[in-house]
Formats: C-alpha cells, structure tokens, sequence
C-alpha cells in the first residue's frame, strides 16, 4: 500500500495518533474509509477516524493533546476532535447505530496503515455506522458503492444486511449492489420473472 504525496499529512498524524493511543493503553481501532482502503478499497480523502469506547473518549483526546494536537470538544454528543496540523482525527465513541465495546474492538484486524501497524475496524462494523449514520439530510450512495465494489469479496453481506434490517437508506443501499452486482443476489423463481403457467382447456 503506497501513499502519494497528498497523503503525506495524513500519513503523519496517524504515526503520532496511532502509537500515541497504543502507549496510552487505549483501546481503538481506524474506522471509516480507511478502514478500507487499508483493505484494498479506493483512496479516501477525508479525516481519520479513530473508534473509542465512550468511557475512553476523554482520555484519548488528553493523550492526543500531550502529544501536541490542538483538541475540541463539540457540541455533538458522539465524537470529540483532533488537529495534528491541517489533518483532523475524529475521535468517534458514539457512531449511528453501533456501541463501541470491547467486543466491537476486538473485531477489529492489525493491518500495516502507512507502514504502521494499526488496529483496523471490521469491515461490517464499519459499514453498520455509515450505513445507519444515511438520512434525508445526508444521503449519498456514492462512496458507499465504492468501497462495497472494491471489497465485496471480503464483507459479509448477509450479516450487515440483517443489522441495517430497520434502515429504509440500507434497503436501498443493498437493492443498489444487488442490481449492480456487487452483493451476491439469490435467483428469484420462475414466476418471479412473469413467466406464467398456461393451462390448456380440456377436451
């Protein structure tokens, strides 16, 4: 996994992030869209996201503040925020529709992240938030389809589909991948395509 020269801050605050945390002795796993790209996904270029567990939350933003991050603690009641130059780390404990616990963390795999050995979120994990964080106000596919497209082979999609099961925005998403071929799609019955029977009259 190379990174390009725009990745380059990126890359930096997450090698201070990263052991930062792991000295700390606080339990956290990468999320969002580097969660896959660090699987083989296309190439974000948005924040980091590194997944707490609430009652770490505070502790975490203090060692990223020790460590000479500018810190913020924000209105919103799900995540608190750090600066390592121009590069923001949100620090996300409570996502849509997931608890972060030490069984969530746990699930997580050590992959190498900019050469970095890096707690990485599951895959279904990582998709339950973003496909529960979907509302009218924020409702784009796009991205979603792309790293669906390029990890589909290593995401259970049985399993997500049963956790988003509640979402009107998640049946949506996986009527799209299913049209498009991206998910694994059960052949209908014959009469499910209009095929009809014809009943020859009797003589």
């Amino acid at each position: 996994m190379s990174a390009g020269p725009s990745f380059d801050p990126i890359a930096s605050a997450l090698r201070v992030a990263v052991p930062t945390l792991r000295d700390a002795h606080v339990p956290f796993a990468l999320g969002g869209s580097f969660a896959a790209w660090a699987r083989g996904g296309p190439k974000p270029f948005n924040d980091l996201d590194l997944m707490v567990k609430p009652a770490d939350a505070e502790r975490a933003l203090r060692e990223l503040g020790a460590a000479g991050m500018r810190t913020e603690r924000p209105p919103e009641e799900w995540l608190f925020k750090a600066w390592q130059g121009d590069v923001l780390i949100d620090l996300i404990f409570n996502p849509a529709g997931l608890e972060i616990t030490d069984e969530v963390l746990a699930r997580a795999d050590m992959l190498p992240v900019f050469a970095i050995a890096t707690p990485v979120m599951a895959l279904e994990d990582m998709l339950q938030t973003k496909l529960l964080a979907l509302n009218e106000r924020s409702l784009d596919y796009s991205a979603l389809l792309g790293i669906a497209r390029s990890v589909r082979e290593q995401i259970d999609w049985r399993a997500l589909e049963a956790r988003t099961y509640d979402s009107p925005y998640a049946k949506a998403f996986f009527t799209l991948t299913k049209e498009l071929g991206i998910a694994p799609s059960e052949q209908p019955a014959a009469h499910e395509h209009g095929a009809r029977v014809r009943v020859m009259p009797s003589v």
